[in-house]
């Protein structure tokens, strides 16, 4: 699970599966892009999500 830190910047401490799951999600949107132009516009219209840890 992700854990946000606070600081000057908010950061997000993810685990080993949540950056799978994210490849995952990525490579799935992306599998049918043409070219980097299109991969971008794919991606500007997904949305990733994370569970936080309380």
């Amino acid at each position: 699970m992700a854990r946000i830190i606070e600081g000057e910047r908010r950061i997000i401490k993810m685990s080993v599966d949540d950056v799978i799951n994210i490849v995952r999600e990525y490579q799935i949107i992306c599998r049918n892009s043409c070219c980097y132009e299109h991969t971008r516009e794919l991606l500007s219209k997904a949305d990733f999500f994370i569970p936080e840890d309380i």
